[in-house]
């Protein structure tokens, strides 16, 4: 789904359980804390996609590198989720890593000595209720509710405040519905970039009437997700 990042470094890493449980928990969000994006999560702002995890068995994904959504890589899941909540600090994540080549890839990148190679996390997500500064000093905007669709291992994090504390070892469909609703995509566009990211349709903004059509689509995700 076309959505907001909010990136966090890895603290420490611990481990426990067998080489091959590869699960691992820490934060994925900090509550208060400024991103690099002027954004600031409010504590509850989870509420909504936790009450739906639990209820309906319908959790974000966990990707790497937030796969296609920013544009490169592929929204093949890495792991899943087994647990997820909000404490005083922020949304707490358990997962547990595929034993495929790409999951046991991440497992021993966080396990390396005498530091984590890769060392963040990184939610993907929808906003869906936020409120905007009223003062200079006050952050860009205060997101109150979002709608998680992934939670993502990566490199470069934006956020140094939420980390992974322990190492033991959105759908398609509903992204493809969200380009349609709120950018006005046609069902063929949603689905390119659902699949490949916004560079699979890029070259058409040049492309005459077609074109035109993708770029005020692009602007009209752009006003949803800023708020302006």
């Amino acid at each position: 789904m076309v959505q907001n990042v909010l990136a966090c470094q890895l603290a420490e890493v611990k481990f426990a359980g067998s080489e091959n449980d590869m699960t691992f928990s820490g934060y994925g969000a900090i509550f208060g804390n400024v991103d690099s994006y002027g954004d600031v999560i409010a504590p509850g702002a989870f509420s909504d996609t936790l009450s739906r995890a639990k209820s309906q068995n319908d959790w974000p994904a966990m990707l790497s590198q937030h796969g296609s959504f920013l544009g490169g890589g592929d929204n093949v899941p890495v792991g899943v989720w087994t647990s997820m909540q909000e404490d005083s600090k922020g949304l707490v994540v358990e997962g547990k890593l595929a034993p495929t080549p790409r999951g046991q890839e991440l497992y021993t990148l966080m396990k390396m000595q005498p530091r984590p190679a890769i060392n963040g996390l990184s939610i993907g997500y929808v906003p869906k209720e936020w409120s905007v500064r009223t003062r200079p000093e006050e952050p860009r905007r205060t997101l109150k509710k979002v709608d998680l669709m992934e939670v993502s291992i990566v490199t470069m994090p934006a956020n140094p405040k939420a980390r992974v504390t322990q190492v033991k070892c959105a759908s398609i469909r509903e992204f493809e519905s969200f380009l349609r609703d709120a950018g006005g995509f046609s069902r063929a566009q949603a689905a390119a970039i659902a699949a490949g990211g916004f560079k699979s349709i890029e070259s058409m903004r040049d492309a005459g009437d077609d074109g035109q059509e993708v770029g005020a689509s692009i602007d009209r995700l752009i006003s949803t997700l800023t708020g302006k």
